[in-house]
């Protein structure tokens, strides 16, 4: 893999970008009746890719390596709503890359701050890129089950 580009996703990306969300997602170990839990929330729609606010890591044959999305919360705030990258491609520099953008774009929709619930795997990456932990949050997708809560601030783009 020689170079990783960032572009917005694509109409018709949605089955694709929820296969590669899934397949991320269950890289960590999760048992089957955890990933049948979780796969309403590790759906990507075709109404949110139209919104502008997803965005896709892809190699130089255009094929995805990770995928990450916005949704506006309020006063600033937006949540990173996914960000998952292909098993393979973690390492690589595609989610360092992929995080840039998601926070170069949600700043220029006029976010501050990113509201990040995380699953546990993920949260050492998020404060390698300079989130911090401000709490736990129940999970949406499984009953009983706390997530980390980190926040980026945008303005901490220079340490990412």
């Amino acid at each position: 893999m020689d170079k990783i580009a960032i572009r917005p996703a694509r109409a018709g990306e949605a089955q694709a970008l929820s296969a590669l969300c899934f397949r991320s997602k269950a890289h960590w170990g999760y048992d089957a009746p955890f990933m049948a839990q979780s796969r309403a929330s590790l759906t990507i729609t075709p109404d949110l890719i139209a919104t502008g606010r997803v965005l896709v890591a892809v190699d130089d044959r255009d094929v995805a390596l990770g995928m990450a999305s916005l949704a506006p919360l309020n006063d600033g705030t937006w949540d990173l709503l996914h960000m998952f990258v292909e098993p393979p491609a973690i390492g690589t520099g595609a989610g360092r890359l992929l995080f840039r953008a998601i926070t170069q774009l949600a700043l220029s929709l006029g976010a501050v701050r990113l509201s990040i619930q995380s699953d546990p795997n993920a949260e050492a990456f998020y404060v390698r890129m300079g989130a911090r932990r401000v709490g736990e949050a129940p999970s949406d997708a499984i009953p009983g089950r706390l997530l980390p809560m980190l926040e980026y601030t945008l303005d901490d783009l220079s340490r990412s």
